[in-house]
């Protein structure tokens, strides 16, 4: 073990006792190790649930105690573990872990300063679902992950379609870990801890918000040749079977994949940006090319397209057909001439979002994620060296710690009781503590970020009380697509200003912001921190106080030649394998469906960095710099087949469009209903099988013939019988349910709650939204906690709406803002209308 004394890692000291299994309890506590807290998990006598070589990293810098709770013995010694604890984790279905004598709400009594956390499948409020068998893939299926998945799969006709990323669980554990420190940063203060549940079906729906929002009369310009297409065919009664080559003559320009010289392809995204697109094509020699053709940009984009000068305009997106067939074309010539390679260097200098596509054991065995620490080595006592997911959020100044994990090492109950009681915990009395409502009440975060990931992290904070401040240019870099739609997601709970930063007296008022707040977050690469004066000496100057989180794409602990690269999501999928997956090969790379899959988890991610440097303040006295990205990310998402060893087997995890599961005991069914099911079990449950009508005998067929056998005993009975028979013999079983379904029948009108009490899905429509559409979106509810208030946050302004009252706080008086606002470097609003038409 490391010498704790020594350590900078941020959670020293804490102590935590992990009952986890399978992915998000040990995924959560794994975290928590990585941070630097001592971790004790426990596993049954038979050893883990989950026979997989990802425990390995799942239980890196943990001490592995075997002990049987349905024993005397075993509960005690489980219970004298538990006194110790500063935290205790588990993810078994409600009431399971209390009812083996482990009772959390007990234990809160007899020490309040306790923190717990559980994350079941389904919410312990959830009367109809909390207790089935909720096996990750089960709970996508309920979820509506795997029907309607994206564009691309509705107009291809394959529905529903299955992806062995394990979504929820990556979800909810940046969701739970970061409530967890969250909790401790706030008990530092108060004394108190919490009892904290995040159910896997309220996390999975929080990262597909984006995908889930409704927003009535959207207006024609947002809408992309895909969405067009596919309502023409349902109007018209086409059928849905557009081949993959047609789909993509869909795509935008400027959002798809080319195939270069060296036979792979290569994803440009620089869609939305007024200068991404520009240096694309000066990149590619086409800009005066395509000029001269009629190619035009607006002055002004957020005025209605109406009184634009033209029918399109570069750097919006999506472009109309006529200008994407004709710039497509020529990008599919020029990207011929050079390798993918060429191109990943000159994309990366020019600072143009681009990438190569490649498979995931590229990915893991690649120089620069070696060089960079998003992959490490560590010598594991089962596999020997391990390439592994390096660290997913750490500091700055203890990130090069966190690079060398301890391997997993399994100790006599009595050595992990021994460290635990030499470690001290040190928090104030309770009733010497700071009484909060929320667990960040009182804190004022500056957010600087774009897109999806930073700002989804601000808004995140909104919830547990944080007062935040949203920052935005005076004029925007983005679309209005990029800016307002998303921003009627990730703006939630926030107030908006608007200043060019880079001016004198938007510089001023960036500055007098600095000083005034505790958190600042960002989202850019390391090449523009000193260059906007976000630097730690720089911020010191003017807040010694401020802790910084920083959220990038390609970024790790140590610099590489990629990290300053500028990128999104959608190139994080291309470089670590996810769209190859998906697509099945080389020539048919896909972007996993939903919006924002690793954005909106980096933006957890982030948030379990802002928790972690106030935890640092408060407890250790040191003002750190958090860092996460979405590369870390992509290694929590492929957990279960991101790693590699000596002997190791093919990288062979489902891929490809036709792939409907793991096998035939865990896939799609078709039934006489007519509706998907998706059946989740294992070798063990097949006794299981055999009480289930219908099902006798399939225990005694050869593994050759078990899908046939299930195939056609699926065809003799409906979709809702099967599920109430297997779920009767506790077998994992779904029916694929989809979200506008989900949101229809779990949507009230909004109350001004948060919809924690609502069970596992909770909507609220808004008929009044500020932007004048009536929108219905998913309520703030996946963290349900005892103790903290997490609050409804209030719907998204419009962008500037809150300038002139930010300004009078920071003691600007009326005729010094009228001033500011007439020099252009301070502003009120992008566009007359909220969401341009």
């Amino acid at each position: 073990m490391k010498n704790p004394v020594m350590s900078k890692l941020p959670l020293k000291g804490v102590k935590v006792v992990d009952f986890g299994q399978y992915i998000a309890g040990p995924a959560v506590a794994m975290l928590l190790g990585d941070l630097g807290a001592a971790v004790v998990h426990i596993d049954p006598p038979g050893g883990d649930m989950w026979d997989n070589p990802a425990n390995a990293i799942l239980n890196r810098n943990k001490m592995i105690v075997s002990i049987d709770l349905k024993s005397k013995e075993g509960l005690e010694r489980a219970l004298e573990l538990c006194a110790q604890a500063d935290v205790i984790v588990e993810n078994f279905r409600p009431g399971k872990l209390a009812a083996l004598g482990v009772d959390f709400a007990r234990m809160r009594e007899e020490r309040p300063e306790l923190i717990t956390i559980s994350v079941p499948g389904f919410a312990s409020n959830d009367q109809v679902r909390r207790d089935w068998r909720a096996f990750e893939s089960v709970v996508a299926a309920s979820s509506g992950v795997f029907t309607d998945m994206g564009l691309n799969r509705v107009l291809m006709g394959i529905n529903p379609s299955f992806s062995p990323l394990p979504l929820a669980s990556a979800y909810a554990t940046q969701i739970a870990t970061s409530s967890v420190v969250l909790a401790l940063q706030s008990r530092q203060l108060t004394g108190v801890g919490d009892q904290i549940e995040v159910p896997l079906a309220a996390a999975v729906m929080e990262g597909l918000c984006y995908n889930s929002i409704k927003v009535a009369d959207m207006p024609e310009r947002y809408l992309t040749q895909r969405e067009q297409e596919i309502e023409r065919r349902r109007i018209e009664g086409l059928p849905m079977n557009v081949s993959y080559e047609d789909l993509q003559e869909l795509l935008d320009p400027f959002f798809r994949s080319y195939m270069c010289k060296d036979g792979r392809m290569f994803y440009v995204v620089c869609p939305s940006h007024n200068l991404h697109a520009r240096r694309c094509l000066e990149v590619l020699g086409l800009l005066d090319e395509m000029f001269e053709e009629g190619l035009t940009e607006e002055e002004d984009t957020y005025k209605p397209v109406s009184e634009w000068s033209s029918s399109t305009s570069l750097g919006v997106y999506p472009m109309p057909k006529e200008w994407a067939d004709k710039i497509a074309a020529r990008m599919k010539e020029v990207f011929m001439t050079r390798t993918s390679h060429e191109w990943q260097k000159m994309f990366g200098r020019a600072g143009i979002p681009g990438a190569p596509q490649r498979w995931l054991q590229e990915w893991v065995n690649d120089e620069y994620a070696e060089m960079s620490g998003l992959m490490i080595d560590v010598e594991d006592p089962v596999y020997g060296e391990m390439t592994q997911p390096g660290p997913v959020v750490w500091m700055e100044e203890s990130g090069e710690e966190a690079l060398t994990p301890e391997p997993r090492r399994w100790v006599e109950f009595n050595e992990a009781l021994k460290v635990f009681k030499r470690i001290k915990t040190d928090i104030p009395d309770p009733e010497d503590g700071v009484e909060t409502k929320g667990w960040l009440s009182g804190v004022r975060v500056l957010d600087l970020c774009n897109v999806i990931a930073g700002p989804h992290s601000a808004s995140y904070l909104a919830r547990f009380g944080a007062e935040v401040i949203k920052l935005d240019p005076a004029v925007p870099m983005y679309d209005s697509w990029n800016t307002v739609v998303y921003g009627l997601s990730q703006m939630r709970g926030k107030r908006s200003i608007l200043a060019n930063i880079k001016g004198e007296h938007g510089r001023k008022v960036f500055e007098d912001l600095v000083k005034s707040v505790d958190v600042i977050v960002w989202n850019a690469p390391d090449s523009q921190i000193k260059r906007m004066g976000l630097d730690a000496d720089s911020l010191r100057k003017l807040n010694p106080d401020v802790l910084f989180c920083k959220l990038d794409c390609f970024g790790g602990v140590r610099r590489g030649t990629r990290t300053d690269y500028i990128g999104y999501d959608d190139l994080v999928q291309a470089v670590t394998g996810i769209m190859l997956r998906f697509g099945g090969a080389m020539e048919r790379p896909e972007e996993h469906a939903h919006v924002g899959t690793i954005d909106v988890m980096c933006g957890f991610g982030g948030a379990l960095a802002i928790a972690t440097a106030l935890y640092q303040k408060y407890r250790h006295g040191r003002i750190g710099r958090g860092r996460t990205s979405l590369n870390a990310n992509a290694g929590l998402l492929q957990i279960p087949f991101a790693f590699d060893f000596r002997g190791r087997g093919l990288f062979n995890e489902p891929s490809g469009p036709e792939v409907s599961g793991y096998d035939p005991l865990s896939r799609f069914y078709s039934t006489a209903s007519g509706v998907y099911v998706l059946l989740s079990a294992y070798e063990q449950d097949l006794p299981r099988f055999e009480s289930v009508e219908g099902m006798e005998g399939v225990s005694e067929i050869t593994k050759e013939e078990r899908a046939a056998f299930l195939s056609n005993a699926f065809q003799s009975a409906s979709a809702a019988d099967w599920v109430e028979r297997l779920r009767a013999a506790d077998i994992g079983v779904a029916i694929c349910d989809n979200i506008d379904a989900l949101r229809a029948d779990n949507t009230r009108l909004a109350d001004g709650l948060n919809g924690t009490e609502n069970g596992s899905y909770s909507f609220s429509h808004y008929p009044d939204h500020p932007s004048g559409h009536e929108i219905t979106q998913l309520d703030p509810y996946a963290v349900r906690t005892v103790v903290g208030e997490v609050t409804a946050v209030s719907p998204s302004e419009k962008f500037g709406t809150s300038t002139r009252v930010i300004l009078e706080e920071l003691g600007y008086g009326k005729e010094a803002i009228q001033s500011i606002i007439k020099s252009g470097d301070v502003s009120e609003s992008w566009s007359k209308e909220y969401l341009p038409s």
